[in-house]
C-alpha cells in the first residue's frame, strides 16, 4: 500500500492573507483616523454635541460606502490587466511557441541555473503546462496576488464600518466639553491595537507598524483640529 506523500518540512506563511489584510487594515486604519479627525475638527469649531454626532454618522456612512467602492473599482482594474496580460499570453504561445520557450529559459538562467538546465527546466514545464508556468514565471502572477475585488471591497468596507464606530461612540458617551480628549485618547488606543493585530495577522513584528499608525493618525487629529479652530466651521 503507497501512502500519500507528505512534506516532512512544512512552514507556515501568511503571504497568502495578504490581499484581504491590507484591504482590512486599510479600511480599519482609514475608519479610525477619518471619523475620528472629523469629530475633532467639528468639535474644534465648537459646535453643540448633535451637529458633532450628525457629522460622525455621516462620516461613517460616506467612508464605508467610499472605502468599498473604491477598492471594488480599483482592484478591479488590476483584475482587468492581470486578465489582458494573461489573454496575450495565451495567443502568443500559440503564434510563438519556441520564441515563448526561449523567454522562459532566460528567466530561469537569469534566476542563476545553468543554460542547459535552464533549456531543460523551460521544456518540461512547457510540456506540462505551458500557460501556468508563463503566467506565474515571467507574469509574476499566482493564486495568492491574485486581485479579487468582491473580497477586498468587503473588507475594507466591513472594517471601515467598525473602526469608525469606536470614535463616534467615545464621543457619543463623552461629556460636552471633553469630546476632544476622549476621542484623542480613545483613537489612539485603537490605532495601536489595529497596529498591533495587523502585525500578528501578517506575522511581521508589531512595534513599527504600531508606532506608524499612532503618527499618522495623530498628524491626522492635529491637522484637522487645527483647521477646525482656525476656521470655527465644520471641517
Amino acid at each position: 500500500m503507497t501512502l500519500p506523500y507528505t512534506s516532512a518540512h512544512e512552514e507556515l506563511h501568511y503571504v497568502n492573507r495578504a490581499g484581504w489584510l491590507r484591504a482590512a487594515v486599510l479600511g480599519a486604519n482609514d475608519g479610525i483616523v477619518s471619523v475620528s479627525s472629523l469629530i475633532v475638527g467639528v468639535a474644534a469649531a465648537d459646535p453643540g454635541p448633535g451637529a458633532i454626532l450628525i457629522a460622525g454618522i455621516a462620516g461613517l456612512a460616506a467612508g464605508a460606502m467610499s472605502m468599498a467602492a473604491g477598492e471594488y473599482v480599483s482592484v478591479s482594474s488590476q483584475s482587468d490587466i492581470e486578465r489582458a496580460d494573461i489573454a496575450r499570453e495565451r495567443q502568443a504561445l500559440i503564434d510563438t511557441p519556441a520564441e515563448e520557450e526561449a523567454e522562459l529559459a532566460s528567466i530561469y538562467e537569469s534566476r542563476g541555473l545553468s543554460p542547459a538546465t535552464a533549456a531543460l527546466v523551460a521544456r518540461e514545464m512547457t510540456e506540462h503546462d505551458a500557460l501556468a508556468t508563463h503566467v506565474r514565471d515571467e507574469l509574476g502572477l499566482s493564486e495568492v496576488h491574485t486581485a479579487n475585488p468582491l473580497q477586498a471591497a468587503l473588507a475594507s468596507g466591513l472594517t471601515f464600518t467598525a473602526a469608525a464606530a469606536l470614535p463616534l461612540i467615545a464621543a457619543v458617551l463623552a461629556p460636552a466639553d471633553m469630546i476632544i480628549p476622549v476621542v484623542v485618547v480613545t483613537t489612539l488606543v485603537c490605532l495601536a491595537g489595529l497596529g498591533a493585530l495587523g502585525a500578528q495577522a501578517g506575522g511581521a513584528p508589531k512595534l513599527i507598524p504600531t508606532a506608524r499608525v499612532l503618527f499618522w493618525g495623530a498628524a491626522a487629529m492635529a491637522i484637522t483640529a487645527g483647521v477646525g479652530r482656525l476656521f470655527g466651521v465644520s471641517v
